[in-house]
């Protein structure tokens, strides 16, 4: 199975928070990571055209594919263990509204859950799932 890459803002701590909530519940390891900070980050923002200025949250790409914030969001718990795939059903609500509530999340995440000087750095078992 082909991996997917979630982009993820290394400096904030929901966001951090987020990711590790991933890694617990990605039994099958599909999912890996890079942040928006990381050289790999860099790369793919380039490569699939996204502003980097406008994108400061969460981005999955997935089978050539880039998804942004809800939709990034929701995809991503199709991948989960347990009942989180159900999540997904939450795509019939339209993006507009799933959207605005994910912008003000995103809007005021350092303010409610803080930031770090730099990124995380993955323990060595980990290590494998993160790119540079």
């Amino acid at each position: 199975m082909e991996s997917k890459i979630i982009l993820f803002d290394g400096v904030c701590n929901l966001c951090n928070g987020a990711i590790n909530f991933i890694i617990k519940r990605n039994s099958k390891a599909t999912l890996k990571f890079a942040s928006l900070q990381s050289d790999t980050g860099k790369q793919l923002l380039k490569e699939y055209n996204i502003d980097s200025l406008k994108t400061d949250s969460i981005v999955l790409i997935d089978s050539n594919k880039a998804f942004l914030k809800s939709d990034a969001a929701l995809h991503i718990a199709k991948d989960l263990d347990d009942a989180y795939p159900l999540f997904y059903s939450f795509m019939i609500i339209p993006a507009f509204i799933r959207n605005s509530i994910y912008d003000l999340i995103a809007r005021n995440r350092y303010k409610w859950f803080g930031k770090k000087e730099s990124c995380m750095i993955p323990t060595p078992d980990l290590k494998s799932r993160f790119l540079d």
